[in-house]
């Protein structure tokens, strides 16, 4: 994984409550077993008609919202516990996602393929949307060292929960096997005091 520490960028405004994984990314796509291409089927049936025409009124078919944030309403990630779901977000580009509400599952399986949900109050997460809509070219800080999320130029931010050791991971750019050689030294060293009793 990418190491993520600080990102600054645009968002992309997605305004609906509990988006579910099957709306990220539709059953019917989940045949691949790499995680690649399947950022072309983000959000299929929102984006595309039947015929594989874009719907002219979904954000993503909007050029002028752009950026590898997404700010989603509430409960984004329920339903099904599919991993497909981040792997969608992060194959179109996006690095971070911000709701005021994450289903646990869906949680986990973003941290794992270093996607960062940054949970937000309800109050800052409508101040967010208010900014894109009054200027979709607003930048969003996200800092993953100080845990924060802010608007630079509104001066603006909050905090936000990460669990110590998916954080450690994110920092490092490491998955749960890159976390433990990177132990390595330390795994050793304890062998061989112990072996030396």
């Amino acid at each position: 994984m990418e190491k993520f520490t600080v990102l600054r960028s645009t968002a992309v405004p997605l305004p609906v409550e509990d988006v579910d994984t099957d709306q990220i990314i539709p059953a019917r796509f989940l045949k691949a077993t790499t995680k690649e291409g399947f950022g072309q089927n983000l959000f299929r049936d929102w984006r595309f008609h039947a015929d594989d025409s874009p719907k002219s009124d979904f954000i993503l078919n909007n050029p002028v919202y752009t950026g590898k944030i997404l700010i989603a309403g509430k409960n984004f990630g329920c339903g099904s516990s599919r991993e497909h779901a981040a792997w969608a977000l992060t194959d179109y580009g996006f690095k971070a996602v911000v709701s005021s509400f994450f289903a646990d599952i869906f949680r986990g399986n973003a941290l794992n393929n270093g996607l960062l949900p940054v949970q937000v109050s309800s109050a800052f997460l409508h101040q967010l949307f208010l900014a894109i809509e009054k200027d979709p070219h607003t930048a969003f800080e996200i800092d993953l060292e100080a845990q924060t999320i802010g608007i630079p130029a509104l001066g603006v931010q909050e905090q936000f929960p990460i669990d110590p050791y998916k954080k450690v991971c994110m920092l490092n750019g490491y998955d749960d096997i890159d976390y433990l050689l990177s132990l390595n030294e330390q795994i050793e060293a304890f062998e061989s005091e112990k072996s030396a009793r």
